[in-house]
C-alpha cells in the first residue's frame, strides 16, 4: 500500500487527540461536526454507504457549510438496488457533491466477474473487499484531496466497535472523524423521524446493516446489528476501519 501522506498529516499531528476525545465524550454530533467544518475548511469529505445517510442530512441540511462537504461512495458493484436507489433519492434531495469509485476495470458485477473471478467473496473475502472497496477508497481519499473524513459508525453496533474513539488517524495520517460513536439505534432512528431523513427501505424488511447483497441477511431479534453480514464467518469489518 502507498503510504499518501496529505497535509493533513502535520495538522493530525499537531492535535491533542486524546484531549479531544474526552471533550466530545460529551458534545452532539452536530458540535463534533462544527468544529470539523472550522478546522478542514477546504479539506473534510465523509463516506457514505446509503443505508442511514444522517451525516449527510446534518452537514447538507442542517449545518449547511460555505462549502459542500464531498460524499465518497464505494459502489461495489455487488450493491442491493435498493441501496443504489437510496443513493439516487439522496442526490435529488441534497444536491450531493458525489464522488463515485468502483473496482479498477469494472463499470459492471459482470464485468467484474470476468475481470476478477466469478463469486470471489465466496474464494478470497479480503481480496473481494480489497478490489471492492478498500484500493477505491485509497484513491477516492488522494483524489477528493481529503484531510479528514466522517463516518456514520457507532459503538453499538457491534463488539468490535465497543472501544471506538469519536477522532483517530487513519493508516495514512488523515483524520478518521467518527460523531455517532455515542449514539444508540434508537437514537438513530429518532433522529432519521424528526428529519424526515432518506434511508435504504432494506431496514423496513429486517436489515439492520446493509452491505453487499451477496454477503448480507436479515438480523433477528437479539442478534447484533452487523450479525446479518458476513454471517457464519468471523469477520466482523470488510478493511477500511481496520
Amino acid at each position: 500500500m502507498v503510504q499518501c501522506m496529505t497535509p493533513l498529516a502535520a495538522i493530525a499531528d499537531t492535535l491533542d487527540l486524546d484531549a479531544l476525545n474526552q471533550e466530545f465524550e460529551t458534545a452532539t454530533p452536530q458540535d463534533i461536526l462544527r468544529w470539523a467544518i472550522r478546522m478542514f475548511p477546504q479539506g473534510l469529505a465523509q463516506t457514505n454507504a446509503f443505508s442511514i445517510p444522517v451525516t449527510i442530512h446534518m452537514l447538507y441540511e442542517e449545518l449547511q457549510p460555505d462549502r459542500r462537504v464531498p460524499v465518497i461512495f464505494l459502489d461495489t458493484l455487488h450493491h442491493f438496488d435498493e441501496t443504489l436507489a437510496t443513493a439516487e433519492r439522496a442526490q435529488q434531495r441534497y444536491q450531493l457533491d458525489l464522488h463515485i469509485y468502483q473496482a479498477v476495470g469494472a463499470n459492471t458485477r459482470e464485468e467484474f466477474a470476468a475481470r476478477y473471478g466469478v463469486e470471489l467473496w465466496r474464494h478470497d473475502i479480503d481480496q473481494f473487499h480489497y478490489l471492492t472497496k478498500v484500493e477505491p477508497l485509497q484513491r477516492a481519499l488522494q483524489d477528493v484531496d481529503v484531510e479528514a473524513w466522517v463516518t456514520g459508525r457507532r459503538r453499538d453496533q457491534s463488539e468490535s466497535r465497543r472501544a471506538m474513539p469519536i477522532l483517530e488517524q487513519d493508516s495514512d495520517g488523515r483524520l478518521k472523524i467518527n460523531p455517532l460513536a455515542n449514539w444508540t439505534r434508537k437514537d438513530l432512528w429518532r433522529y432519521v423521524f424528526q428529519h424526515n431523513v432518506v434511508y435504504n427501505p432494506l431496514h423496513d424488511r429486517g436489515y439492520a446493516s446493509i452491505g453487499d447483497e451477496p454477503l448480507t441477511t436479515p438480523v433477528q431479534a437479539g442478534e447484533d446489528e452487523r450479525a446479518g453480514r458476513w454471517r457464519g464467518s468471523a469477520k466482523t469489518e470488510c478493511g477500511i476501519h481496520v
